[in-house]
């Protein structure tokens, strides 16, 4: 009971500092995704944080099935580096008397793994992806940062401001190239703003500015002044629910929907919760190190098998999404794979002295050998 709790307060602070590391480098590398998203134009600024927020949301569920693997291969590994399981074993005791207290730290895990992948990650998507989809059906005008040039919707106007008027729609200094049948247009203006008439219809207003259509020195060249300007700006009101992606649908929709996307991305979410079982099950036996060598050599081959294990659940996720394999046959055979692979482990390192275990047959083999070497030396 004493050495279950000390290896559970052991593994939660483990758990601890390996989260906040991988946390830390998701949500940098996420920040500067954003905010360079943002500087080009394609997010609106004010919705920053909670993309960020968002896209956190969405790899936590990695974080954790990670931070999981990495917690009990590090502890597990600590223990035969110092020579503790060597007193372990000399007690008599057994390596699966490590599965107990190790489900009790990973089965939380797991279920926080589930939680993520089937409701948070999903929702999060949805967030995002309206937030995203928002702000690109907004109008041209208010989708335009100061000091950028943008491009119109309907890719026949060019924007640029240069500032903007406090926390209003208002824009100072407007630059408007249009293009249509009639050539190409400039206008310039002291300041613009969206309006709605009575009948819903948006117009682009603009103030105090000049327009100039036409070439340069030809007859039809126009210039114009004035205090008001108005023109229409194509209306986008379609419905934002209308698009969502099977990405951000909630689990409940995805099995009432039988298609191949839908069974994909159901197959994707079931495999996060049974993956974190897995990786927590296979550190035990994987943390074997011999005390005299180093340990990093553990820790890269945890690394592999994690992302191997990843592209191997994407590629079946692939395939039935594609109609190669169907939904009731896809979802367990690779987790039934590395299970097995688990108990040969777990077999391997309890039987490391029986007489048909592989080092033991090696170690016979190599013995002959030597013997015929140093008889032929004598």
């Amino acid at each position: 009971m004493i050495f279950q709790r000390a290896l559970r307060r052991e593994l939660v602070s483990v758990a601890g500092a390996t989260f906040t590391v991988l946390f830390s480098i998701s949500v940098t590398w996420t920040l500067i995704t954003i905010l360079g998203k943002a500087a080009g134009g394609k997010v609106a600024s004010s919705d920053v944080v909670a993309l960020i927020v968002f896209a956190a949301l969405n790899y936590l569920p990695t974080i954790v099935i990670l931070t999981s693997f990495i917690s009990v291969l590090m502890v597990v590994t600590r223990s035969y580096r110092d020579s503790e399981m060597v007193v372990w074993f000399a007690s008599g005791l057994s390596l699966t008397r490590w599965i107990a207290p190790v489900l009790s730290f990973g089965l939380p895990m797991v279920l926080l793994t589930a939680v993520l992948s089937l409701v948070a990650t999903p929702w999060a998507k949805h967030k995002s992806g309206e937030y995203v989809e928002r702000f690109e059906k907004r109008e041209d005008l208010q989708k335009v940062a100061p000091g950028q040039f943008k491009e119109s919707a309907s890719s026949n106007r060019i924007f640029f401001v240069e500032g903007v008027s406090g926390k209003t729609a208002v824009v100072q200094n407007v630059f408007v190239n249009t293009v249509d049948e009639h050539g190409t247009a400039v206008i310039v203006a002291k300041e613009g703003v969206i309006t709605a008439d009575a009948k819903g219809q948006r117009f682009l207003v603009l103030k105090n500015g000049r327009r100039y259509q036409g070439v340069p020195g030809q007859a039809d060249f126009q210039t114009m002044e004035f205090e008001r300007y108005s023109m229409r700006v194509a209306s986008q009101t379609q419905n934002i629910e209308s698009d969502v992606d099977v990405a951000g649908m909630a689990t409940p929709a995805l099995f009432a929907l039988r298609t191949n996307d839908t069974r994909a991305e159901l197959l994707w979410r079931l495999a996060s919760p049974l993956t974190c079982l897995v990786l927590v099950l296979l550190a035990i036996p994987l943390g074997f190190v011999n005390p005299r060598a180093g340990s990093s050599a553990n820790l890269i081959i945890a690394l592999l098998i994690f992302v191997t294990y990843s592209n191997l659940v994407k590629l079946v996720e692939a395939s039935v999404k594609q109609g190669r394999f169907s939904f009731a046959l896809s979802w367990w055979p690779l987790h039934l794979l590395v299970g097995l692979v688990v108990l040969g482990l777990f077999f391997w390192r309890l039987n490391v002295n029986h007489r048909y275990h592989p080092l033991v047959l090696l170690a016979s083999i190599k013995r002959p050998r030597a013997c015929n070497k140093e008889g032929a030396a004598k």
